[in-house]
């Protein structure tokens, strides 16, 4: 489903209504007051990032959000989640900047405060599952891939057709990588690789293993194939040289996190944009 700039405005053409967003996703079913115990009889407060109740208590939809005390609007605060999730590319601090009318400092923190909300913990894969590790930063000239000086590890998986998991790693060691397998992979899942030999100790693990010898230019056998997720690293790593440029190894899980979770919706029929800030507002907690 498409959303354009229209749909936003009128959706969210003042903080008022982005208010009432935040208030609906926490309350769906309308507060209870804590002083009176009526509920739903809550209405908002003008000029204030408040909801008062009939009684005169009132309760405040933003408090423990990443909005918490911020003194960017919040249709600022939408509109810069409407920029991020309106290309799969992502958008930059400096485009952020231009479009919000903020400082560089403030576009910046706003975005790492988004990104760091949209990280996954907890998801499960099951039937198929392709895993592979890919390198991120680093120096241009010279060796590339495995080995090469300065570069990220990321380790990846991806369930066919399916939800993508893919954290930064401090090494590509056999014991990293089947850990990181065993956390998000169901047993007696079908694990397809490339031939690297750290993958080889998933013999001895609880997971049926294919690899393809990569090494001899097989990069197909029938079903045994790693495409799913070189296209999640070809995307990613399309959108930080591209975009961003460069991504230190401090804040490149966040950024990870934000293209695993646009991946990991391609396939709904809810506006990625409603799914962030949705989200956004569950999430009762600042992100730095």
């Amino acid at each position: 489903m498409k959303y354009t700039i229209k749909d936003f405005n009128k959706q969210f053409p003042t903080d008022k209504e982005c208010l009432a967003y935040i208030y609906s996703q926490r309350h769906p079913e309308g507060a209870t007051c804590q002083k009176c115990g009526v509920k739903g009889h809550f209405y908002p407060v003008e000029n204030r990032r408040s909801y008062a109740c009939e009684c005169g208590h009132q309760i405040y939809p933003t408090a423990g959000t990443i909005y918490h005390k911020s003194p960017t609007s919040l249709r600022s605060w939408f509109f810069a989640m409407f920029l991020m999730t309106a290309s799969k590319n992502g958008v930059a601090a400096k485009e952020l900047q231009r479009q919000l009318g903020v400082t560089y400092k403030c576009a910046w923190r706003m975005a790492h405060q988004i990104r760091q909300l949209l990280k996954e913990d907890g998801l499960t894969l099951e039937g198929i599952v392709e895993a592979d590790e890919t390198y991120i930063g680093g120096k241009r000239p010279g060796r590339r891939g495995r080995g090469a000086a300065g570069k990220t590890p990321v380790i990846g998986v991806v369930e066919r057709g399916g939800n993508v998991v893919a954290k930064v790693a401090p090494n590509v060691t056999a014991g990293t990588i089947v850990s990181n397998i065993e956390k998000h992979v169901m047993p007696q899942s079908l694990v397809i690789t490339d031939d690297y030999k750290a993958y080889r100790r998933l013999r001895h693990a609880d997971f049926r293993h294919e690899a393809i010898a990569h090494s001899v230019k097989e990069y197909v056998r029938g079903m045994v194939h790693t495409n799913s997720i070189e296209g999640f690293w070809s995307q990613l790593k399309r959108s930080i040289n591209g975009t961003f440029h460069s991504v230190s190894r401090k804040h490149l899980q966040k950024y990870v996190n934000e293209f695993a979770y646009r991946y990991n919706r391609r396939k709904s029929d809810l506006p990625m944009f409603l799914h962030v800030a949705s989200d956004v507002a569950a999430q009762h907690a600042s992100a730095v």
